[in-house]
């Protein structure tokens, strides 16, 4: 019965292994485990009734329930495939990949560039001044940029800390970091609603993870009321951070 086996039968399996572990996975992060449970009974049903017990008229049905229902999972699950998509073409090789196809350059990041951004959010941080500063990889936030004021200027410790100050007019919402530069201040940001953030965090800390879910932006966000700093990217937090590893996540993610 393996004669006809051969190297792209096994291929084949493993690929089929890989999609099902990766939808899975998917399906645990965003709490419908239950429903990928589902997904399989139905699917083993559907294989016994079409395939082993041969009844034509009920595998019909149930081919019909398969085409309607992948649509439907699509409609259900828009926000997760998308974040999944994003993961998938964010990743470090995919990336080098097409800029080696599109002949650019990934920008260096050198420890100057940073270093304005930790000193701020310690300042901040010690007068426990709320901030929500991120920084855009390779997905453009041209839909986010556009709610805010354009700054347009060099990443300036000072610039920072007075954007953020209390009595800013801009300090409530995101700044938005592009090639070096500050680009926008006071910009609005999609809010996550994932139930599996942590209640204690607020709007700020919702908001960051909302765009570490639907880009690759990497967002900082210093606690009004704890003066905590943490990081949010690829849909993780990253909390209480030390200027040390704020500096090692932005030196290693850039």
């Amino acid at each position: 019965m393996f004669i006809d086996f051969s190297i792209k039968d096994l291929i084949d399996i493993l690929l089929v292994a890989y999609l099902l572990y990766q939808t899975y996975r998917l399906m645990k992060d965003s709490g419908s485990i239950n429903i990928f449970t589902g997904i399989l009974v139905f699917i083993g049903i559907w294989l016994i009734v079409s395939q082993v017990l041969e009844m034509k008229l009920l595998g019909s049905i149930f081919d019909k329930l398969v085409s309607v229902g992948v649509l439907a999972l699509i409609i259900l699950f828009q926000d997760e495939l998308r974040r999944f998509l994003v993961t998938l073409g964010s990743h470090k090789r995919l990336g080098s990949f097409f800029r080696f196809l599109t002949g650019n350059k990934q920008e260096k990041t050198e420890k100057a560039d940073i270093m304005p951004i930790v000193l701020a959010c310690m300042s901040m941080s010690k007068g426990k001044v709320g901030a929500l500063i991120v920084i855009e990889k390779s997905m453009p936030l041209n839909d986010i940029i556009r709610t805010g004021e354009i700054i347009n200027a060099n990443v300036n410790q000072r610039l920072i800390e007075n954007i953020f100050f209390k009595n800013s007019p801009l300090h409530d919402g995101a700044m938005i970091i592009r090639h070096k530069r500050i680009e926008a201040a006071g910009c609005i940001l999609p809010v996550s609603h994932d139930l599996n953030i942590p209640k204690e965090l607020g709007l700020r800390h919702r908001a960051a993870m909302g765009v570490s879910q639907e880009t690759d932006a990497l967002a900082i966000i210093v606690s009004e009321e704890t003066g905590g700093i943490s990081v949010a990217y690829k849909g993780q937090f990253h909390l209480r951070l030390t200027a040390e590893e704020l500096e090692r996540i932005l030196t290693k993610e850039e």
